[in-house]
């Protein structure tokens, strides 16, 4: 070995030395390095044995192993504990966290009992803080942050999702509905129950009833509690259901027994909340076929998003769940928040640090769960979306419509709908949609109250003496002539073969274009003291589903039934009997006195002109004084007749005689034409002319036996001296022989217009009516409360009255004879002299200057022309 070659290998040697000690100070320096990563310790409490809570864990474990993963000078740390939805547990489990495990941050609580449980406990150990609840209040109560100052709320808009359940109510006319929710003890159903009813309230539904159920345990399979408070459904008929808020164990053991007491079929409809469709597995069995579900729509066609979900995919596995719902993808989005709040503190800092960080990343961020930013300690998303599903077959993921704040249904972002989309109801039905009421069957079928007071709308028959309605084949919306389905085999209404008249005829009518059948019984009200206020209130207390017949719309009794289309108008008629107008002194009549006092002043005025003008001049009006006054007024009274044979020699006597043969021929033609109609119309007038002249004589008036009539005349038009008459009135109501009270009969009767018509036609003479100058809300049918069947009526009397069908029914039998109506009409009036002082100024006028002419003109006269006579001088001009 050469020198050299000895001199490298020994420098080696002591070079190598080095290097191993160098390379083993750098990796210690990188293990003391990784040692003093900055560790935040975050409380999370769950539900851990809910679908939500499993969701949750495994998206906020992905969320933080990603950012470990990524960061090398933070690390979270994640400590979950079990609180069952218990407020108490859950304030046990925040007190062990901050306590034993340090923790910065308390994530979790599904309830808002358990938010402001821990936010009380955490205030009380350590305002620094931040406690981040995936609950909210429905109804935020007042100073919230100021009670809670370090209280942060991420949840679903609770008001947006009751408007989004009053659009379903209402875009299916459910008028009303059963509210059921599970009693958790703490009264968390109270603020979403004030919700939804204002909210149906705005969209014309209402509550009718309220079910609370006990909370089930797991293993708990007695349902006779919950069984219980179902059968008070017994005595309601709606069957639109809302099932607001309830854990998986109950609202399992609810759907069970509802479909086994039968209120999971036909004609019922189901909607659950949120919070409930969120607990079920997407292929569970739960007996809730054809339930209506809301979940909040988040988009899912980013790449953040595909990654998330294989990651929750490989972790959630077990579950068979594909697709994480809105709790799992906010409990990530708040993970990755707080991370993003902790990489922008600097080492060695406080809690209080960490609060203003993680307010600042959550007051504007953008995660998979949306949008979101804080105001006033809560994040709401930036616009909530729902989507509607429909639980089918099994799957819990049939997914329909979006709905949307201010828009509402919609297929997609631009294409709005009418409802929630093509939906699948429980007892596996599609179309028709459900009605959400417990419908007529064969087993019960819909009780109906007939009111017999009336022959013209109601009459029980015999076969004899049916109608023959249902052969003119009106029933089916076709003119006469038409094939159509006969109704009965005697001519009446097949549905009710023992019962004619305009009501029952119109119900026959609608049951043949209803599109369903619709099983019925009848009953009579033919009480003799009962009034249809009584009827009304039967089927209010649920006695009687509906009443069929000459019903009127009231505002006193909407309120309490749901009343159909009117098919007939009406309103309060007068009927007083007719008195001869015969007179001695009807010649007077075509003027009034006025009138002829002022044809008399202006006839004589016209005599004492003319005299005046023409006595100097002419021969025959020569003679003593009477003699000249009594030929003026006979040449006067003859003209009027244009009968005078003296002549005129003054030409200002011939002007005034001209205006006055014109006054002659018009008040001559006037008094005619007046005379000739008061003698050619029918000489008899009412006896009674208006209200009130009854009110002042306090005559005696009837009204028949509808107490609304009666308080109507004594409430409304004051009057005081009423009598109540038979409904079916006939002229022996108003003759003499028929007393009432104080030994008086009748002066007049108010009906209502339809039966006013009926009155006339059956007698036209001898009496008269005013028209219907008081209204009301018209003839119609009354069903109970929130019953569909009312508004399909509505809809097929609509169709009636449309195609003309409704009127000739009301000709049958209410104007069969085609008679026209008598109607109070008043004999000619007599002439006013407003109508003729413009002639008379004229004539007055013309005789006035006509008299001073000649006045003016004898006095020029004789200046000029002494010794010439007088009438010289008159017949120069």
């Amino acid at each position: 070995m050469s020198y050299s070659t000895a001199k490298t290998v020994q420098r080696l040697a002591i070079l190598f030395p080095l290097l191993i000690i160098y390379l083993l100070f750098n990796l210690s320096y990188a293990v003391e390095a990784e040692d003093e990563k900055k560790i935040t310790n975050i409380g999370a409490i769950i539900d851990v044995n809910s679908r939500i809570g499993k969701e949750q864990k495994a998206a906020m474990e992905i969320a933080a192993e990603n950012f470990n993963n990524q960061s090398d000078t933070h690390e979270l740390i994640l400590h979950f504990r079990d609180s069952g939805r218990d407020p108490f547990l859950a304030a046990y489990a925040a007190k062990h966290l901050i306590r034993e495990q340090k923790v910065q941050v308390v994530i979790g609580m599904e309830t808002w009992q358990e938010a402001v449980t821990v936010a009380d406990v955490v205030k009380n150990l350590s305002d620094q803080i931040p406690v981040i609840s995936f609950a909210a209040p429905t109804i935020s109560p007042p100073l919230i942050q100021r009670r809670w100052p370090s209280l942060i709320r991420m949840a679903t808009d609770g008001a947006a999702q009751m408007k989004c359940i009053g659009d379903i109510v209402n875009a299916y006319n459910w008028k009303r509905v059963v509210v059921i929710y599970e009693d958790d003890g703490y009264g968390g159903g109270v603020g979403r129950l004030a919700l939804l009813s204002e909210t149906l309230r705005n969209v014309g539904s209402t509550i009718e009833l309220r079910i609370v159920l006990p909370r089930l345990s797991e293993p708990d399979t007695n349902w006779d509690e919950i069984k219980k408070q179902l059968l008070e459904l017994s005595n309601v008929n709606s069957r639109a259901f809302i099932v607001l808020q309830s854990s998986l164990p109950t609202v399992t053991g609810l759907f069970k027994v509802a479909r086994k007491m039968g209120f999971v079929g036909n004609d019922s409809a189901w909607i659950i909340t949120e919070s409930i469709a969120s607990l079920l597995d997407p292929h569970g069995n739960y007996d809730m076929e054809g339930t209506l579900g809301i979940k909040t729509y988040y988009a899912n066609e980013s790449s953040s998003y595909a990654e998330f979900q294989k990651e929750f995919q490989a972790k959630y596995a077990e579950e068979n769940n594909s697709k994480p719902g809105i709790y799992a993808l906010r409990a990530y989005d708040t993970i990755n928040a707080i991370s993003q709040a902790i990489e922008g503190i600097p080492n060695n800092t406080t809690s209080t640090s960490l609060q203003g960080m993680i307010t600042r990343s959550l007051s504007n961020y953008n995660g998979l769960s949306g949008k979101m930013q804080l105001k006033g300690g809560e994040v709401p998303l930036d616009s909530p979306r729902f989507r509607i599903i429909n639980i089918v077959g099994g799957n819990t993921d049939n997914e329909l419509n979006f709905w949307t704040p201010g828009f509402g249904f919609s297929e997609d972002t631009y294409r709005r709908s009418d409802d929630v989309g093509n939906v699948t109801w429980p007892g596996k039905l599609r179309l028709p949609a459900s009605k959400g009421w417990a419908m007529p069957t064969d087993e019960k079928p819909m009780k109906i109250l007939l009111p017999t007071y009336h022959t013209n709308f109601v009459r029980r028959i015999s076969g004899e003496n049916s109608n023959e309605m249902g052969k003119r084949g009106l029933c089916s919306g076709k003119k006469p002539g038409e094939n159509s389905n006969e109704m009965g085999t005697e001519g009446t209404c097949s549905y009710l073969p023992f019962y004619d008249g305009l009501s029952i005829d119109l119900f026959c009518c609608v049951l043949e274009n209803l599109g369903y059948r619709l099983p019925h019984e009848v009953h009579e009200f033919n009480d003799n003291n009962g009034t249809y206020n009584d009827m009304i209130k039967l089927v209010y207390n649920k006695t009687y589903d509906a009443v069929i017949g000459d019903m009127t719309v009231l505002a006193s009794r909407i309120d309490k039934v749901d009343f159909t289309q009117p098919y007939l108008e009406s309103g309060l008629s007068l009927i007083v009997p007719d008195e001869s107008n015969e007179s001695t002194w009807l010649f007077m009549k075509p003027f009034t006195w006025q009138m002829w006092v002022a044809s008399c002043a202006i006839l004589i005025y016209t005599m004492l002109i003319i005299w005046f003008l023409e006595g100097p001049s002419s021969p025959e009006f020569d003679g003593p004084l009477m003699n000249q006054i009594a030929t003026a007024t006979w040449f006067s009274f003859s003209s009027l007749f244009f009968a005078h044979r003296e002549k005129i020699y003054s030409n200002l006597t011939r002007v005034v005689f001209i205006v006055w043969l014109f006054v002659v021929f018009i008040l001559n033609s006037s008094y005619t034409a007046n005379l000739s109609s008061m003698l050619t119309i029918q000489r008899l007038s009412p006896n009674v002319t208006d209200i009130e002249m009854l009110r002042t004589t306090n005559s005696l008036v009837g009204c028949d036996n509808d107490s609304f009539v009666r308080d109507y005349l004594e409430n409304v038009l004051q009057l005081k001296n009423i009598e109540t008459v038979e409904s079916n009135l006939t002229p022996n109501t108003f003759s003499n022989n028929t007393r009432f009270s104080n030994n008086t009969r009748l002066s007049a009767v108010f009906l209502e217009l339809p039966y006013a018509e009926v009155f006339m036609n059956n007698y036209t003479e001898g009496f008269s009516n005013t028209k219907a100058t008081y209204s009301f809300g018209g003839f119609s049918f009354a069903f109970q409360k929130g019953s569909p069947i009312a508004r399909n009526f509505s809809k097929v009397i609509l169709d009636l009255l449309e195609n003309g069908t409704m009127r000739e029914l009301q000709d049958h039998w209410l104007n069969p004879s085609k008679c026209p109506t008598n109607t109070t009409s008043d004999m000619p009036e007599s002439l006013t002299i407003e109508s003729f002082w413009g002639i008379f100024v004229i004539s007055g006028a013309t005789s006035t200057l006509c008299l001073l002419s000649s006045a003016i003109l004898k006095k020029f006269g004789h200046q000029e022309a002494s010794g010439t006579r007088p009438e010289d001088s008159v017949q120069v001009l």
